[in-house]
């Protein structure tokens, strides 16, 4: 199938091919033609999976033919994202598919200037990106209003929920009209998104491309028991191997705190690993230099909260390690998926320390994949003396007895895949979670406003790699 037999217009079509994109995802293929006859749609599909354009360019070609002038404070399309990062991508893309459609885009975010959100609201949007701290923030100051909005879409919603948003949603949605249509993606479908979608969707067609929670198949995942004090260790083993043989182009390093993402940059630098960190408490500016030196090649390590799990759209990812398991079996999803995109292959290590055992359990239990184990690797003693994270009266043997494998390793640290809030804006005091007013944090709850503080069916086919860290 191509997009031109799905019945996108001919400015569609050229846009996609300066893209050089012509054959749709499956998602894409399901998803377009319900979108185009205006129904309410609820799609999952795992991420990478072409989720942005399956809604924006069907989206596009209705709005486009419509023919409704751009209202003033106001936008024709409106999509909520969790995070800037995943905002401002899906913002980029649709300035590219829509290049010759004539519509104008923007996105307005926590971290920026309000001052400039409202200017340029002021001449009104066709399609308009947005998180939902900044735009209640607009919406309280009558800055904009939804009374012209024909299409809303709820991207990552689940992690919108996850990240207290919910009653920031109620609000936006209760502005909108009645007649529009409303489009819902997802890379997972809890019991949350569930009650979600039938709260706001009307008769919605639902598209699926896998089941849902299910984790990409081309990434091989794997789990290696080790103390939290002596992860360091082993992420250093790892990374000075795998970076130094090219095994590992990209990779991305997940971690539960701000501060703790803060720490293995530190550490790394001092084994001469350059990382950078993103997360909430960094800057709008510092996270999207960041990203940029990590999109370059210039950084080759990215050490991440799960803010980053829904916004890093970059395919030379080749690796994922969780040094931290997440306490959200559903966020263990998001963050593998930044490996293996765009049909490439991937590895994902996660690191589990004896009490993050039942998160474990969780995150197997929800894919339905059993992650192969593998040992420490012989360095790991020499490694962890020379750092210094070894508790006292404790070896790296201990270690290993302590958290003996269940079964027989297949593979090592360093398996080789085949194939490659808060914001610093002054008035944004709701933004990613916790309330963004006056400096910056990363959110895990929604926020109350003008307050300094507040607040992822069958899984992808294990395979076996071969290599060995030294």
């Amino acid at each position: 199938m191509t997009f031109e037999e799905l019945g996108l217009s001919k400015p569609i079509l050229q846009a996609l091919a300066r893209r050089d994109y012509t054959t749709p995802t499956p998602i894409q293929a399901q998803a377009i033609p319900v979108v185009l006859e205006g129904r309410d749609v609820l799609g999952i599909a795992q991420t990478g999976t072409g989720k942005t354009a399956a809604f924006m360019l069907p989206s596009i070609d209705r709005l486009r033919a419509s023919g409704n002038p751009t209202p003033r404070k106001s936008c024709r399309m409106l999509v909520l994202a969790p995070t800037r990062e995943l905002a401002g991508q899906i913002a980029t893309s649709a300035k590219e598919y829509g290049a010759l459609s004539g519509l104008v885009v923007a996105s307005i975010v926590g971290g920026t200037s309000v001052n400039k959100d409202r200017a340029r609201m002021a001449r009104g949007v066709d399609i308009l990106v947005a998180t939902p701290g900044r735009l209640v923030d607009l919406l309280d100051q009558r800055a904009m209003d939804l009374s012209s909005v024909e299409t809303i879409v709820l991207d990552e919603a689940d992690q919108m929920l996850d990240l207290g948003f919910i009653h920031a949603l109620k609000k936006i949605v209760s502005l909108l009209p009645k007649q529009r249509q409303t489009l819902l993606f997802s890379a997972t479908m809890p019991t949350s998104i569930r009650k979600l979608s039938e709260q706001y969707l009307r008769d919605p067609a639902q598209v699926s491309v896998a089941p849902a929670a299910t984790t990409a198949e081309r990434v091989d995942q794997y789990v290696c028991y080790v103390n939290q004090n002596e992860k360091q260790a082993l992420l250093t083993i790892a990374l000075r191997k795998g970076l130094a043989t090219d095994e590992m182009d990209r990779v991305l390093v997940f971690t539960r705190t701000k501060h703790g993402a803060d720490r293995v940059v530190k550490k790394l630098a001092q084994s001469n690993i350059e990382a950078a960190a993103i997360h909430g408490n960094k800057s709008q500016p510092q996270r999207e230099r960041a990203l940029d030196a990590f999109r370059r090649g210039q950084v080759r390590v990215l050490v991440a909260t799960d803010i980053a799990a829904r916004g890093i759209d970059i395919s030379g990812v080749s690796h994922v390690f969780n040094f931290e398991l997440p306490n959200v079996a559903e966020q263990y999803v998001h963050r593998i998926g930044r490996t293996a995109r765009a049909g490439k292959s991937g590895v994902a290590l996660a690191f589990c320390a004896p009490d993050e055992r039942d998160y474990l359990r969780d995150i197997e239990k929800l894919t339905k994949v059993r992650l192969g184990e593998v040992p420490l690797p012989p360095s790991f003693n020499e490694e962890v003396k020379r750092i210094g994270t070894l508790s006292p009266g404790h070896s790296g043997d201990e270690a290993m007895s302590r958290n003996q494998p269940r079964r027989k390793p297949k593979a090592v640290v360093s398996a080789k895949p085949r194939g490659e809030g808060r914001g610093e804006g002054r008035r944004d005091n709701r933004g990613e979670g916790r309330n963004e007013h006056r400096g910056s944090g990363q959110g895990q709850g929604g926020g109350q406003r003008r307050r300094s503080r507040g607040g992822n069916g069958g899984g992808g086919n294990r395979r076996r790699a071969t290599a060995q860290v030294n």
